[in-house]
């Protein structure tokens, strides 16, 4: 009896540590083919998708105008789509492109200017906290001074930027002392 017992024992162990391993093998299995078909999921929308679509807020002092000339007003503004690369932080890479000042010939000779980049003003970094972007800047040349028509272009050309994003409900600068006439 004792012998018959054992040997129900090794058979089922045998089959135990068949299931084990054929469990192993199928797992992996999946987990390979889940892995392999992520892998080629993500490259094949890299190649199709060109980025993410944003807009620039560059200023066209003909729209602007009123009694006396330019107004210096918001009524300037005008979007430019561009497109940035695939990321996790379209705001900060948004007003990190604006800063840059970038133009096409074209877009001047449609009447649009800026005047970023300022030297050596940075976007140190974005806070997103309930609707309110906070952006952090170093303006260690304090480049971001000056009349208050020039101050309220640049603060408008950077809060439009940051407002076309639908989780942005208003817009604060750091230090407070940016953008001051």
């Amino acid at each position: 009896m004792r012998k018959e017992m054992i040997k129900v024992t090794d058979k089922f162990q045998k089959g135990y540590d068949f299931l084990t391993i054929l469990s192993v093998i199928v797992l992996i299995s999946i987990g390979w083919y889940l892995y392999v078909s992520q892998t080629s999921d993500l490259s094949l929308k890299g190649v199709d998708d060109p980025g993410t679509s944003v807009y620039l807020y560059f200023y066209n002092p003909d729209l602007d105008q009123g009694p006396g000339g330019v107004q210096c007003s918001k009524k300037g503004l005008v979007a430019v789509e561009r497109v940035l690369p695939k990321t996790v932080t379209p705001l900060k890479e948004s007003i990190e492109l604006l800063l840059r000042g970038e133009l096409s010939d074209k877009e001047r000779e449609q009447g649009l200017s800026t005047e970023f980049p300022l030297s050596g003003l940075s976007l140190k970094s974005v806070e997103l906290v309930q609707g309110v972007a906070t952006l952090i800047f170093d303006d260690p040349q304090h480049k971001t001074g000056g009349g208050s028509c020039r101050v309220a272009i640049l603060w408008s050309q950077i809060e439009a930027t940051a407002k076309q994003f639908s989780t942005v409900t208003s817009v604060r600068f750091m230090p407070e002392e940016l953008f001051q006439p």
